[in-house]
């Protein structure tokens, strides 16, 4: 069906056919049966994976940059996926580079993207989660009602409305410089860990001017071990684990990868991500392939496959691997989990194959 109706969601300009489609999944809620209908359509059979200490009901998730700033949660959450990754949420609002901003390539089954991290800020999607009740804090002490208002019920926490497993993906805002960035994803995982399942921190889009300097050696082992000592005073506090995990570029040589492997094992990360878009243009037919920005799709594959094999053999099962990056088609998410991946996630995939894509793959593992 997806395929008869991607001709006239093609003729909308990409980031208006984006926000139509993801404000859409945000009023499912509030349509009668929509939910169920949903379900009934995508959800797809169990196939449970342990990761992170979390359990997934099957291994296929919606990648970062989706719904970035958790607005459709309880929508996406209908579609099969087994975690959805919000985000990128930055501290403060920003509206990101300027429009057009996203191209797609069709005759590559690709999609160029220079948004810039767009954000509502961290307040907006904070209040967005503890509206479907992915922020209850079990250990946060009521206010003590005082006498005159006695009669007033207390507070109850709201009830979580999906089982979603839900990482929340963060970013420091484009005007932080880098020597001052800790203080951005310090204050974003002190604000997110009651919502989160995991966090995962963003240092590698190719959109945010030197954010991927922040993937250095020095650069990285600073930052990591200070997130690593407020994590786990945050676990204390919330009594629960608080997954970190770090999203790296396909873009590094094998010595900066070897690098910042050596330094996520070493700072007690509990995961990476592979890969985010690549500058990389190789073998382009598209006219707009020139365009600036992150490149993902179909050209991205082989380079994903190459840089998860890379990775897998490095931590050599110390933490898991979720793979992003180019998984167009069942095979694409067969060939990653062979290759030692714990879970695959999918954005571009999605927009030429449709969400009947999570449903297929599932099915086919």
């Amino acid at each position: 069906m997806y395929k008869s109706i991607r001709p006239l969601i093609f003729k909308l300009d990409p980031e208006t056919a984006h926000t139509q489609t993801l404000y859409a999944l945000k009023r499912v809620p509030s349509i009668f049966g929509a939910e169920w209908m949903l379900k009934k359509i995508f959800s797809a059979p169990p196939k449970p994976v342990k990761a992170f200490g979390l359990y997934f009901e099957n291994p296929v998730g919606l990648a970062a940059g989706y719904d970035k700033d958790a607005i459709a949660v309880r929508g996406l959450s209908t579609l099969g996926f087994g975690h959805i990754e919000v985000g990128t949420i930055t501290p403060m609002p920003q509206s990101g580079n300027p429009q057009p901003r996203v191209f797609r390539l069709p005759e590559d089954n690709a999609v160029i993207n220079r948004m810039g991290f767009p954000s509502a800020g961290s307040a907006e999607a904070l209040k967005a989660l503890k509206a479907i009740g992915h922020c209850n804090n079990p250990n946060k002490k009521e206010k003590k009602v005082i006498e005159p208002h006695k009669f007033l019920p207390k507070p109850t926490p709201k009830k979580r409305q999906t089982n979603m497993i839900l990482g929340v993906n963060i970013g420091k805002n484009k005007n932080t410089p880098n020597e001052e960035a800790v203080y951005d994803y310090l204050s974003l995982l002190e604000l997110f860990a009651p919502c989160a399942d995991y966090l995962t921190i963003n240092i590698s889009s190719p959109n945010t001017a030197g954010l991927r300097d922040l993937q250095g050696r020095a650069a990285l082992e600073a930052l990591l071990k200070e997130l690593d000592h407020q994590r786990k005073y945050e676990q204390k506090t919330l009594k629960k684990r608080l997954p970190l995990l770090v999203k790296l570029s396909p873009d590094l040589t094998d010595a900066e990868l070897d690098d910042a492997l050596d330094v996520i094992l070493a700072t007690a990360m509990d995961g990476i991500i592979a890969t985010n878009t690549t500058l990389a243009r190789d073998g382009l037919q598209s006219a707009k392939g020139s365009e600036i920005g992150g490149l993902s799709g179909s050209p991205l594959t082989s380079r994903s496959d190459a840089v998860l094999h890379q990775i897998v053999k490095k931590v050599d099962g110390k933490i898991p691997v979720v793979s992003s990056g180019g998984i167009m088609s069942p095979d694409d998410a067969k060939r990653r989990l062979d290759l030692g991946a714990a879970l695959v996630q999918l954005y571009s995939g999605l927009i030429y194959e449709g969400p009947g894509l999570v449903k297929k793959i599932v099915k086919s593992l």
